[in-house]
């Protein structure tokens, strides 16, 4: 197989530590162009750099410039590559400058919906977008539909990745419903009401997946689920009465497709996003060893329970911002992002996170703005802006 120029943006979190991984164990098939991160680990950027001899490097934080360009002094050095220079690309287009180099795959994990503008110069620079930051398509919508060709976008989420595998099973014609499993997070089986003592550690304590403070608090308020339906839809022009959410706690059946004639197939593997990373890397092809396989030589069960829709109220709310469309979803992320922030700075209670985010939307909904066509990357960032600003409001006047 011919060797793919891979770009990483967010080198130094979970998805491009993985990427890299996997990058360094098949030195045939993948060569690592670029790096781009935040910024607040500019001594393991600088190592990633000089390991996989990248051309250019970049960090959003243009503070950080400086310290990135000792430590690229320093493990140069260390690696006896003395005269390595790459280009630093510094400031808050960085990514956006890295995701535009001339490259076979872009691996956007970027967190959060600053990863739009990358999302967007990737599709632009014809480049295939392994996408992990699924929250560029969601508040983009149409705007990133509109800007990628058929193919050009290949899921990172292990759900999604699932999905894409398993509906190589049969024509689109055949598709009655895509299953997307949730672990359920660390609160499976709780009531509304044994929610509302909730703390940020508990919040965190994740039962399979290490993630960020921004993810992994998605998962236990199930926002991150919600995100995930909409993206479904976005990537598979699957209506949303034909998308189920389904509560499974070992996760290893990463989601299902359920066919016309009553089949249902299911992508399994245990938790790891090596595999759906590597799928995302080498798409349509394989990559051999990615992760473990299950061992099916050991007794093993595998729960499935529907969704408790009052207590995680996230999910039916997810449904309502991702039929109305247009910028939406953007508020609804926008907004949560923000009260994940206060929850942690123990400004409000978990049962608020929600609770502000339905009110924000409702808000927005009720504003003639929210149903203007999204046309531009502004009009996405303006609805943002003003739902984080709303939610501040909400939260100052409930507090």
């Amino acid at each position: 197989m011919q060797q793919r120029d891979i770009v990483i943006l967010g080198s130094t979190g979970s998805i491009g530590t993985q990427g890299l991984d996997i990058a360094r164990r098949n030195p045939d098939r993948f060569r690592v162009v670029a790096l781009a991160a935040g910024g607040a680990q500019p001594r393991e950027l600088a190592r990633q750099a000089v390991a996989f001899d990248v051309a250019h490097v970049g960090v959003a934080d243009a503070g950080a410039a400086a310290a990135l360009d000792r430590e690229l002094a320093a493990a140069a050095a260390e690696a006896d590559r003395s005269g390595y220079a790459p280009t630093i690309h510094a400031g808050p287009d960085a990514a956006t400058a890295i995701a535009g180099l001339p490259c076979d795959v872009v691996l956007n994990g970027i967190t959060g919906s600053i990863g739009l503008r990358p999302t967007l110069a990737a599709l632009a620079a014809g480049s295939t977008l392994a996408l992990a930051n699924k929250e560029s398509l969601i508040v983009g919508g149409d705007l990133v539909k509109a800007a990628a060709a058929p193919g050009q976008i290949v899921p990172v989420d292990s759900e999604h990745s699932a999905l894409a595998q398993c509906l190589r099973g049969g024509r689109r014609d055949e598709v009655r419903r895509l299953v997307v499993t949730a672990s359920g997070g660390p609160f499976r089986g709780r009531t509304r009401a044994q929610l509302a003592d909730v703390t940020p550690a508990q919040a965190l304590a994740h039962p399979t997946w290490d993630m960020g403070r921004v993810v992994t608090t998605n998962s236990a308020t199930l926002v991150n689920k919600g995100l995930e339906v909409i993206e479904a839809h976005l990537l598979f022009d699957v209506d949303f009465d034909d998308i189920t959410v389904v509560v499974h706690p070992q996760s290893v059946v990463h989601s299902m497709v359920e066919f016309v004639d009553g089949s249902t197939l299911a992508q399994a593997s245990p938790p790891s996003m090596l595999i759906p990373i590597s799928m995302g890397l080498a798409w349509p092809d394989r990559v051999a060893d990615a992760a473990p396989a299950c061992d099916w030589t050991k007794a093993a069960t595998w729960e499935f329970f529907p969704l408790d829709e009052q207590a995680f109220r996230a999910v039916p709310l997810a449904y309502r911002v991702g039929r109305a469309g247009g910028t939406q979803p953007a508020v609804y992320n926008a907004a949560n992002e923000e009260c994940v922030e206060a929850f942690h700075s123990g400004h409000i209670g978990f049962l608020d996170i929600v609770d502000t985010v339905e009110r924000v939307v409702d808000d927005w909904a009720a504003d003639e703005r929210s149903r203007a066509a999204v046309r531009t990357v502004e009009d996405v960032l303006a609805a943002e802006a003003w739902a984080r600003a709303r939610a501040h409001e909400v939260l100052g006047a409930s507090r």
